[in-house]
């Protein structure tokens, strides 16, 4: 895997630390770093590995929207001393969640991220090294396409399944107008939400490890090797 000038995680808490277990162990850390003790089967493939004197810079935060990338962690981004080989971006879901319930508003927020995403990907291109990847991820649905609100404890929706489809098919087509890879992190965690278990579970480690959720929309640490893979995959070529 090309680039050793530093990896830079943006977005949303798909790709934070705090709900996997702690620190290294989020979904765009384990891409950095695997913990072999948890996923052997992923020992020497991650950026450490094959692209040795990868620095690694973990932008992204819990709750962050596309207000949150475009005003504070593109700022950060732009001010790093290097410019970063590979960028990650995971937004775009708690935009959605905030329009819950109202599928105008709803349809509506996914047209501003869709626009958000296009000035984040011109500013990403302008301080990206030469050569360097971006890699946009899109968003789950713990519900696995079952729309089940009330067995996530929140009110009906019958609309919100094919929200969150707009939102990724928007996301894709944002990725694709800037030449940015996907990763399929939707398509990664269908059948690891309702149709294993409980969402809604703190556990950062759950004993079943085909759940992949936690507090309802959070990647617990089964959940951050989904998010893991599918950065892996996008950056391998297969989505």
């Amino acid at each position: 895997m090309a680039g050793t000038a530093g990896y830079v995680a943006l977005g949303d808490s798909i790709s934070i630390d705090d709900y996997s277990g702690g620190p290294g162990r989020g979904g765009a850390s384990l891409l950095f770093a695997n913990r072999d003790d948890d996923f052997p089967e992923w020992r020497g493939r991650d950026l450490r590995s094959t692209a040795p004197g990868t620095a690694f810079t973990l932008l992204a935060t819990d709750g962050a929207t596309t207000g949150t990338l475009l005003d504070r962690q593109l700022p950060r981004l732009a001010a790093l001393p290097t410019r970063p080989a590979l960028v990650t971006v995971t937004i775009g879901g708690n935009d959605l969640l905030g329009a819950y319930g109202d599928t105008a508003a709803a349809r509506a927020v996914v047209a501003r991220v869709a626009a958000a995403l296009d000035r984040a990907l011109e500013v990403i291109g302008t301080v990206l090294a030469p050569d360097g990847r971006v890699v946009v991820g899109t968003v789950y649905d713990p519900s696995d396409g079952t729309g089940d609100a009330g067995r996530l404890g929140l009110p009906p929706w019958p609309e919100a399944v094919a929200l969150i489809r707009e939102l990724n098919d928007a996301l894709r087509r944002g990725a694709a107008r800037h030449g940015a890879a996907v990763a399929e992190i939707a398509e990664r965690f269908r059948g690891h939400g309702l149709a294993v278990g409980d969402p809604r579970r703190p556990d950062a480690r759950p004993e079943q490890r085909d759940l992949w959720f936690c507090s309802l929309i959070e990647p617990n640490a089964w959940g951050a090797d989904g998010v893991r893979a599918a950065f892996w995959a996008a950056l391998d070529g297969g989505g």
